[in-house]
């Protein structure tokens, strides 16, 4: 009896012992999971393709070849479209001014952006009232809002030449629009009444990132309201900052729509920008593809540059 039940259990010991001399191959484990991850993200990578590296390279080839709106391309001609583009009297100009209306726009959206986080968060009566009137204006498109405010600033139907008139600081029956300063003053504040509250709903997620103990610690040691602020929540709010400086600048620099609403790079090409020169290449007066795509990727190469510094530095204070 006792032979009969000890053979089962020498089959069983003899069995573990079978198992655990086979190897567990973790190589193979490694590449399994390896194919799966790369199946998971092949859907991705097909888009990516499609929509970013396949459109960057007919970029390069037609900004390296004659390519005309109507005539199709004509051969290549890799340095004639980039030296066209320089030697184009609007573009130093339109890049001066894109820039003078990147640095006014960023400093205006981040300063406002911030000051409105900080009485939203403050604000307790109040709160959801003014989170409200702030993000309003966010839900517009800025075409829609382009094309409302160009209807304020017309000086048949609208009421600011007539307020404006009235204070003195307009002639009867001119318009906001008349001259380059006042049009990119006019264009910004429809730029900042469209997107502050957005700006405004980033910085708060960063201001709630920062913890209360802080501040208790802060007051307990007698600091200012100023003393807080200039200490405690600029140096934690930097990394937002620089997200929202990448976002401020790279939409500023690539400004169409509110200038071909309100403008049209008028007047006398006075608020032209780089992206609004690359739409008057390609199919307004010249009609050449080819020196808007090379314009296109000298604006594409900048971003790059400029999002690359930015970046380093969210790095650099995220340490």
């Amino acid at each position: 009896m006792s032979s009969v039940i000890e053979e089962p259990q020498a089959a069983r010991v003899e069995d573990s012992v079978t198992r655990s001399a086979v190897p567990s191959h973790p190589s193979k484990t490694k590449h399994e999971q390896l194919r799966r991850g790369l199946l998971y993200a092949l859907p991705d990578w097909v888009m990516i393709v499609i929509l970013f590296f396949v459109p960057i390279v007919l970029l390069v080839i037609m900004a390296c070849s004659r390519w005309t709106l109507m005539g199709g391309n004509r051969g290549f001609d890799f340095p004639g479209n980039f030296a066209k583009v320089f030697s184009n009297p609007l573009f130093g100009q339109s890049i001066l001014f894109t820039l003078e209306y990147t640095v006014i726009v960023t400093i205006f959206l981040l300063a406002l952006g911030l000051g409105m986080a900080l009485l939203v968060q403050e604000s307790s009566k109040w709160n959801n009232v003014l989170r409200t009137c702030f993000l309003l204006p966010s839900a517009t498109g800025l075409a829609s809002a382009s094309l409302l405010f160009y209807a304020l600033y017309s000086p048949q139907v609208g009421p600011v030449t007539k307020i404006l008139s009235s204070l003195g600081l307009m002639d009867a029956g001119g318009s906001v629009l008349a001259t380059g300063q006042s049009a990119l003053w006019a264009t910004i504040i429809v730029v900042v009444w469209r997107f502050s509250g957005y700006y405004m709903l980033l910085m708060m997620i960063g201001l709630q990132a920062i913890p209360g103990d802080l501040y208790e610690a802060a007051r307990m040691d007698g600091a200012s309201t100023w003393r807080i602020f200039r200490s405690v929540t600029l140096p934690l709010m930097k990394p937002t900052i620089v997200m929202c400086l990448v976002y401020c600048v790279t939409g500023s620099i690539l400004a169409f729509d509110q200038f071909f609403i309100l403008t049209k790079g008028g007047p006398n090409n006075s608020t032209m920008t780089v992206v609004e020169l690359i739409y008057n290449f390609a199919f307004d007066s010249k009609k050449d593809l080819g020196m808007a795509a090379a314009l296109s990727l000298l604006v594409l190469v900048a971003l790059v540059i400029i999002n690359s510094i930015q970046m380093r530095g969210m790095r650099d204070n995220t340490k």
